[in-house]
């Protein structure tokens, strides 16, 4: 936590050095505002010298000019270090979850780490106003404190008692409200998570009629949110009432000895004037204090929760080695286990099309993440020979690509989904009809997520990204599912041919994208229980019949 708030006020030292600077200069020239005030008053009201009243005005006006500079571009070189560390933030964020290596996903919803990206991350970049406000606080009332003795000594000596006071109560106020945000914070993302994938899957839920299962789990996921935002806002609300009262208490205290001094004589009328004026003054820099400390315990809290996310475990360690050049597309496999796998031993030869029928949808995932190097797993997995565990997870995706299943379309054009528009990468994977029903071809826009297509569209438009990428090995997982027969069949027909002399796996059920395989090998029970080509394996093997034909 400490290390987040270090970076993130280190990393923008010149933008806050130059904000607290320049508030410093404001919160100095607003003291000399009652102090003015009070000459003004003693030298020319007074003595009715209307010259000298002149000139302590244009002095007046002066430091009006200078405050209002100041504050300017001190609050501007504030908001900007605030801006850029969360910004950087973000990008830390970012760049951690994606990590080839993976695992700061793991145990977290996809909108808990958006709002931590997000929200946590523009708190704790807000941390570099906090610091630059307090220090332009602190020294307002430093400055204060110093006119109040040259004023007078007991007035002095009351504010250089109470101000250390009420900023250490200040600080003991806001230990409720850094625990209150931060179980805030996490509520409201897991809230945000929660709604995430709701409308992720809005149409699924829609077809199994669970609309009202899913309406009534977000109800209490999002009244818990509330509750907890709530107890936040009470929080916050109890430590800033409790200290403006201290605030006030304290004025009060520092009038009526300034009240006491001018009645006995000791000090001019425009004395007490510049003292009530210095003793209303300092409640904004007091108030300033209250408010860094919310700010400081809400900063704390996300800080927090951000190094969780950046100290998250990987789940794969980085490989020491670099995939062969060039690249045959050999796997092999043995005694693979993982998850379901049991032990699978598979040889894939270069530029070889094979299916792969799993009995077990569990046995197909467990087998992707494997191949993916997403998860440890045991036994052997080479690559041309180079174990998979050797190599770096980006540098062996940048060869071998595992196309999921369920594989996210991003708002923009088809061309940009696909990445390269390739008329015949289009075609093979269906594409090509998806452009045609697109105002604008493939330059036609996709809504979020796909949205704005059907499934069968999105999965051509998946498919045509994958064999796009143009990658020596790919496997793709049911890429057909959603689409009609006759566009299966085209798109099994045309597959091979995009592919040649690549290396392919299909890991699939259907009969059509099976059947154009060189050869097939059926995983059951967690490992390769037969392999031939399609044909051979309907006509002599039932549990392979049941698994494909079913």
């Amino acid at each position: 936590m400490r290390a987040v708030l270090r970076r993130a006020i280190s990393g923008q030292r010149r933008d806050v050095v130059t904000g607290a600077v320049l508030g410093a200069a404001h919160q100095a020239g607003e003291v000399m505002v009652p102090v003015l005030i009070g000459v003004v008053i003693d030298q020319g009201v007074a003595r009715g010298d209307l010259p000298a009243l002149a000139r302590w005005l244009v002095v007046l006006a002066v430091v009006y000019v200078a405050l209002s500079f100041s504050y300017r571009f001190g609050a501007r070189a504030g908001e900007r270090a605030a801006e850029k560390a969360a910004h950087a933030l973000r990008m830390e964020l970012v760049e951690r979850v994606l990590d080839a290596r993976g695992g700061a996903e793991n145990g977290r919803l996809p909108g808990e780490l958006t709002n931590t990206a997000t929200e946590d991350a523009k708190r704790v970049g807000a941390v570099n106003m906090s610091v630059m406000l307090a220090v332009s606080a602190l020294m307002g009332i430093v400055v204060a404190a110093v006119v109040l003795l040259r004023i007078s000594v007991p007035l002095g000596l009351v504010v250089l008692a109470g101000t250390p006071l009420l900023l250490f109560l200040g600080h003991l106020l806001s230990k409720p409200l850094e625990k209150a945000s931060e179980d805030q914070q996490d509520r409201a993302a897991h809230a945000s998570g929660v709604a995430a994938d709701l409308v992720k899957g809005l149409r699924v839920l829609k077809g199994i009629g669970a609309e009202t299962a899913a309406v009534a789990r977000y109800r209490v996921t999002s009244g818990d949110s509330l509750m907890a935002t709530l107890h936040a806002a009470r929080a916050e609300a109890l430590q800033t009432g409790l200290v403006i009262a201290l605030t006030g208490v304290f004025i009060a205290v520092v009038a009526l000895v300034g009240g006491r001094l001018a009645a006995s004589g000791e000090i001019t009328l425009g004395e007490l004037v510049a003292a009530v004026g210095l003793a209303l003054f300092l409640i904004g820099p007091l108030e300033v204090f209250a408010w860094v400390n919310a700010q400081f315990a809400m900063g704390r809290a996300s800080a927090a929760r951000i190094a969780e996310v950046l100290a998250a475990p990987h789940a794969v360690a980085a490989g020491t080695s670099e995939p062969p050049s060039p690249v045959r597309g050999a796997l092999r496999l043995r005694d693979l286990a993982h998850d379901t796998l049991k032990g699978v031993d598979l040889e894939v030869a270069p530029g070889e099309v094979l299916g792969v029928a799993a009995v077990d949808p569990a046995d197909a995932l467990a087998l992707l993440r494997c191949l993916g190097r997403t998860t440890p797993f045991d036994g052997t997995a080479e690559l041309d020979g180079v174990a998979l565990a050797d190599l770096d997870p980006a540098a062996l995706r940048a060869v071998l690509l595992v196309a999921d299943h369920d594989a996210d379309l991003f708002e923009g054009t088809l061309r940009e989904n696909v990445g390269h528009a390739n008329p015949e990468v289009m075609a093979a994977a269906g594409a090509d009809e998806v452009a045609d029903e697109l105002p604008g071809g493939v330059d036609g826009r996709i809504a979020e997520r796909g949205q704005s297509l059907s499934g069968g569209q999105r999965q051509r438009v998946a498919l045509a990204r994958a064999l796009a990428a143009d990658r020596a090995v790919l496997v793709v997982h049911d890429p057909t599912t959603a689409v009609d027969a006759v566009t299966e069949a085209r798109i099994a027909s045309r597959l091979r041919e995009v592919r040649r002399d690549r290396t392919t796996i299909l890991v699939t059920t259907s009969p059509a994208l099976l059947a154009v395989a060189d050869r097939v090998v059926l995983l059951d029970g967690g490992r390769i229980t037969d392999a031939a080509p399609h044909a051979d394996l309907v006509r002599r093997n039932a549990t392979y019949r049941t698994a494909v034909l079913a």
